[in-house]
């Protein structure tokens, strides 16, 4: 048997990534790129088993490591130790390059700062950064065009979508004070006449016009950014459709129009999404 098929029966034994590195003489990365390309699937009573082994206790301090921002089969990379891996790992965490070398490496901020600057210009920390970010985005489910449809949802809301608007006719009255009238208010009793409008001699209107909030079952929310209550009334602001328009245009074809006249943003934006799929999908093929 070779070394890998070796290693292999050892994995489904039960043994750990970092054992079988030891016993066959190879990096950490080859057992797990020997794992993942050869589909190695240990069975629930292996894994039970081996969750339960006792190891050997040391006096060893552990070594501090990156949390679990991806799933343990990382990207194969012999060019980088251990710490310069957790250093990727910690700057995906908050995209900060000195948070991530202090978490890695330890050492003063001013020390990190300098050392965090070189660290990100090194070809191979780049390379492997590339390469976790697709993993992360495989794990994620999302793409590019995925953010680019919720911009074209936002670039095409309107506030009607949120927000219902009608007038109301209101026939008009003049208030008078009455002692025997019907109603009552802090100055006494009082009670209702008809305005009369000069130049019709009939009696006058006005109009109320009425803004009131959908019913939360109609609404799309996620093309809200935020609403409030003011005064009774609600306060409703939309996402930003001028910077998802701006975004979407910078990122589609520039719309094609021949005869000088200004063609709808609508058929553009969906007129651009449209080459952008028929792109990706020549490329995925």
């Amino acid at each position: 048997m070779s070394k890998m098929e070796d290693a292999k029966a050892d994995y489904l034994a039960g043994m750990k990534y970092k054992d079988i590195a030891a016993k066959y003489g190879v990096a950490l990365s080859t057992v797990k790129s020997w794992k993942t390309r050869n589909k190695w699937q240990r069975n629930n009573a292996t894994k039970k088993k081996s969750m339960h082994t006792k190891s050997k206790s040391t006096r060893t301090k552990p070594k501090k490591v990156a949390p679990s921002l991806l799933p343990p089969e990382l990207p194969d990379n012999d060019e980088l130790n251990d710490k310069q891996k957790a250093f990727c790992l910690y700057y995906l965490q908050r995209y900060n390059a000195t948070w991530a070398y202090q978490r890695a490496y330890g050492g003063s901020y001013e020390k990190a700062h300098s050392n965090a600057a070189r660290m990100m210009a090194n070809d191979g920390i780049k390379k492997y950064l590339t390469e976790l970010k697709k993993q992360q985005s495989q794990d994620l489910y999302a793409t590019a065009n995925d953010i680019l449809l919720r911009y074209l949802n936002q670039a095409t809301s309107n506030v009607t979508d949120v927000l219902s608007f009608r007038t109301e006719k209101h026939l008009a009255y003049y208030k008078v004070r009455d002692k025997n009238g019907p109603y009552e208010d802090g100055g006494g009793n009082f009670r209702y006449v008809p305005k009369i409008d000069p130049e019709t001699g009939e009696q006058a209107y006005y109009y109320e016009h009425l803004i009131t909030l959908k019913d939360s079952k109609d609404i799309d929310t996620s093309n809200i950014k935020s609403i409030r209550i003011d005064k009774g009334e609600a306060v409703v602001e939309m996402e930003d459709r001028q910077k998802a328009m701006q975004i979407l245009l910078d990122r589609l074809p520039k719309p094609e129009v021949n005869d000088g006249s200004t063609t709808s943003l609508l058929n553009a934006l969906t007129g651009g999404m449209a080459k952008i799929w028929s792109k990706d999908d020549n490329e995925d093929g």
